[in-house]
């Protein structure tokens, strides 16, 4: 997409989406960096924790500089970031507790980092310049994430007994929220669309690629995606 969106043009309406965007994805990929960490010593191996530990830091770079293109709506991204109470982040709902065991972190690095991630790309392709120019590096650095969930995801969804049956429940529990956050249909994301911030055209259409991502591919493995309606 050559356009390169005025922000003069949009309406408040308009710019509040815009902001709702940028800040939903921001706390999201803070709290997503904080369920990392939560991990660090629960890990399975050392090795394991330690990539944890890397993928948080990952998240919560991401988080500052979604933070800083508020800058753009000529708004102050420090009370965004360090002001306000839990209570008032606009992240993803499955990220709104601690994971209760290994399985959950697994099929939320997979769905709900899989999420954020195929929002980003559309969000890096779209009209908001800022973002296309810094999101394009954060989507680099979210292959690992991608790789490391999905080898564990099939690891876990292989075996015959409790860590398959928690993964199929975590997965159960997370992907119909995040579907519907994916797919949004409200005035705020036709609104994003209208001004081509979001690329693809429909937000049906974003939830589509996210419904035929690899994340689609790897949680067939515990057979969820066809009972939800996700393939």
């Amino acid at each position: 997409m050559s356009d390169v969106l005025d922000l003069k043009t949009l309406d408040d309406a308009g710019r509040a989406a815009l902001e709702r965007l940028i800040v939903t994805l921001a706390d999201s990929k803070r709290l997503m960096g904080i369920r990392y960490s939560d991990w660090l010593l629960g890990a399975p191996s050392i090795e394991t924790g330690i990539s944890a530990s890397s993928m948080a830091q990952d998240e919560w770079g991401h988080a500052r500089l979604l933070y800083s293109m508020l800058k753009d709506l000529d708004k102050d991204p420090v009370p965004y970031e360090h002001d306000r109470a839990s209570e008032a982040y606009a992240s993803v709902s499955v990220l709104d507790e601690e994971m209760p065991d290994w399985a959950a972190l697994v099929a939320a690095m997979t769905l709900a980092d899989g999420a954020l991630s195929t929002v980003l790309r559309s969000f890096s392709e779209g009209t908001f310049e800022t973002a296309r120019s810094r999101v394009p590096k954060m989507l680099a650095e979210e292959e690992f994430h991608s790789s490391l969930g999905a080898a564990w995801y099939r690891r876990l969804a292989d075996t015959d007994g409790e860590a398959r049956e928690l993964l199929t429940a975590a997965t159960k529990s997370m992907l119909p929220s995040l579907l519907a956050w994916v797919g949004a249909d409200d005035g705020a994301a036709h609104a994003m669309v209208d001004a081509g911030v979001i690329a693809p055209a429909a937000a049906e259409k974003l939830s589509l690629k996210y419904r035929h991502s690899k994340d689609a591919e790897v949680i067939s493995a515990v057979g969820v995606g066809m009972a939800l309606g996700w393939l």
